[in-house]
Formats: C-alpha cells, structure tokens, sequence
C-alpha cells in the first residue's frame, strides 16, 4: 500500500496546542458562548464514529481561548476511541486547568445511534444539582 504524505490540515491538527490571550476586560464578567458542531470521536468498544455538538460557555479571569487552537486542539479527538464521558470530561479539565475561569461549563451533546441519545454536561457551578441524590423511588405496591 502507498504511504500518502499528510495534508496540511491533518498536520495542523496532529501539532494543535491551546493557546490563550489576555483578557481585555479582566475587571468585568461577561460570557463567552462557543458552539462547535462537528465534533467527533471513535466509541472505544466499537470503533464507531461518535458524532456530536460540543457547546463552552465561561466567564473569563485572566484569560480568553484563542479559537482557531481551540477548533484544532477539538479536532484532535477524531481519532481518539474515548467514551462520550471520558471525552466531555477531558475538555473540561483541560479547560479549567489552561485558562483558569471564573465560570466554565462543556456540553456534549452526542447524535443517537442505537435509538440513544446522550447528552453530557459538566459544569463548574452547582447549576446540575447533583450534590444531592435524587430521593429513591420504590416500585409500587401492588
């Protein structure tokens, strides 16, 4: 089999790193909302191609993403077999950890395959209620 050379965009994202800017307005919250619609994956068990829509939100402190290494670094995933949680997770620690916000919240919003639909979120507020376990519900007396 004839080994091709790499295009240019498989380098790109093959050598994507985060970078970050200055915030301009360090001293005010604001919200910064970031929709990527074609994200993708492999599901480890299967090798499947997992598709999904990728939604960031955060309140900047000291730093803003820089948006072009953000859509590299993503695209880094296509061919990486992880879990739909797994993955969400992954961005949002590397997130939290590159530009320290003061709010960040990744949703993962996967399209059905096997008649499943899953959504993932993970957010740095107590905005998912998840502190407290929801009560247990018995099954009815009959």
């Amino acid at each position: 089999m004839e080994q091709k050379e790499k295009k240019y965009g498989e380098l790109e994202i093959e050598r994507a790193k985060l970078e970050r800017w200055p915030n301009p307005y360090p001293d005010r919250d604001y919200l910064i909302e970031i929709y990527f619609p074609e994200f993708t994956c492999k599901c480890p068990r299967s090798g499947y191609p997992d598709f999904a829509k990728i939604y960031i939100k955060y309140i900047p402190d000291k730093w803003i993403v820089e948006l072009k290494s953000l859509k590299l670094w993503l695209n880094r995933y296509r061919d990486k077999y992880i879990s739909h949680e797994a993955v969400t997770n992954e961005i949002y620690t590397e997130l939290w950890e590159f530009l320290k916000p003061r709010f960040l919240e990744v949703i993962a919003d996967f399209h059905p395959r096997g008649n499943v639909h899953t959504v993932v979120k993970v957010s740095s507020k107590d905005v998912l209620e998840l502190k407290t376990p929801p009560p247990r519900v018995d099954e009815p007396k009959v």
